[in-house]
């Protein structure tokens, strides 16, 4: 993975097997490493540099894995059209509206001419392409059934991305609400109130007492904003680097996720989507079951549930059957292991783990769309109670000097 970010750019010149003179750009380590590759693509090098930097540089656009996606889909469609691997590289990656990753596919398009299997070439690119989809790509290539392979990868991909984005959005809906409640409430605390405050002294009466708590709230925050913002910023940074650097803090923050209300219903049938799908994408591509269920781990999304996958990795090691590995494990519903049980009974385990992670993917829709019911009064009640209460102290002397000149 390192080695990636540290790859160099070269900019060559040379002279192909017939003698014409051509060239092109490589990533590659070194000046060796590239002028080595070259070699072995039957290039006679006659100039080779690094690619100079431009001053001010446009920041480039990362590779997303929804590009792996769509690349994904457009490659398989190519090949089961009949075009060639090459060719088909070619045609995406000279299209590719991300100039990254136009420029990454015609990398591997020439590792690829160079005598490398597609799965080697995509393994030099770690950081975009995981062991799941570099082992389904190996199955397939073996098997001689690639384009049937990347049609179930591209698919994977998709389902797996749809369902990321639902969570993501399930989770990012009620911190953007308490974000904009803090932030209004902060806005009026320390520039609305104290206008009424100075309009207040003018008065010379007293205050009620709501107005008072609401005016010494104020002082504070005028005061004490600057901790307010640090110490949030503190706690991000902390939460942060112990949740990259903890397993026990990860472990503790995922089973608390799983126990919240609405949730933790969707982090948990979105987990099962994720090891449904996984494991039926890998059972059809004739990955062996081990070997199928360490790549499962890493794709639950939840501590809990990388840890159930690989105690059933053990369990099914030893010669356990899947279903009674799971059902071990206190964490799988009745239906999965049910459904797992008939499939491992009809040998038809991928199709019946399929249909599980249709279900739960759709279970995860629902959910996504009853909390954005939910939250919508909820956004109404926070932000009227806030705002509300404010204005509600700000005019409160108001009502009363005019019941007192009434």
């Amino acid at each position: 993975m390192a080695a990636e970010l540290e790859q160099i750019d070269f900019i060559w010149t040379g002279k192909d097997k017939s003698g014409n003179k051509t060239e092109g750009i490589l990533s590659a380590l070194s000046e060796t490493i590239a002028r080595a590759d070259l070699r072995k693509r039957g290039i006679r090098v006659i100039k080779i540099k690094k690619k100079p930097k431009p001053l001010f540089a446009a920041k480039t656009k990362p590779i997303l894995p929804g590009d792996i996606a769509v690349f994904a889909r457009q490659l398989a469609t190519m090949l089961d059209a009949g075009v060639p691997l090459v060719q088909a590289f070619d045609i995406i990656g000279k299209g590719n509206k991300n100039p990254s990753m136009g420029e990454m596919l015609l990398s591997i398009k020439g590792d690829i001419e160079g005598g490398d299997t597609l799965a080697e070439g995509l393994r030099k690119k770690p950081l975009y392409f995981d062991d799941l989809f570099c082992s389904l790509v190996e199955a397939g290539e073996q098997a001689g059934v690639l384009e049937t392979l990347l049609d179930k990868i591209a698919t994977y991909k998709e389902k797996s991305e749809s369902i990321k984005k639902k969570v993501k959005k399930a989770l990012t809906y009620p911190i953007a609400v308490l974000a904009i409640a803090f932030i209004v409430t902060a806005i009026l605390l320390i520039f609305v109130v104290p206008v009424f405050e100075d309009l207040f002294n003018s008065f010379g009466a007293d205050l009620p007492a709501f107005t008072m708590w609401v005016i010494g709230l104020s002082e504070w925050a005028q005061e004490w904003w600057w901790a307010v913002i640090g110490g949030i910023f503190g706690f991000v940074q902390l939460f942060s680097y112990f949740k990259k650097r903890s397993e026990k803090f990860r472990h503790f923050i995922d089973r608390t996720l799983l126990k919240l209300p609405i949730i933790g219903a969707i982090l948990d049938q979105s987990a099962l989507a994720r090891f449904s799908r996984t494991l039926a994408t890998m059972s059809a591509a004739g990955v062996p079951l081990v070997e199928a269920l360490e790549s499962v781990a890493g794709a639950c999304g939840n501590v809990v549930y990388t840890e159930a996958v690989m105690q059933i990795r053990d369990e099914v090691a030893t010669g356990q059957r899947l279903q009674l590995a799971m059902q071990q494990t206190d964490i799988f519903p009745h239906l999965v292991i049910q459904m797992v049980a008939i499939g491992e009974e009809s040998g038809k385990i991928d199709s019946m783990l399929d249909k599980v992670a249709d279900f739960y993917e759709e279970e995860v829709d629902n959910l996504v769309d009853n909390l954005s019911s939910l939250m919508e009064p909820f956004i109404m009640v926070i932000l009227g109670t806030l705002v509300g209460g404010l204005i509600v102290a700000m005019y409160l002397p108001i009502f009363k000097l005019g019941a007192a000149v009434g």
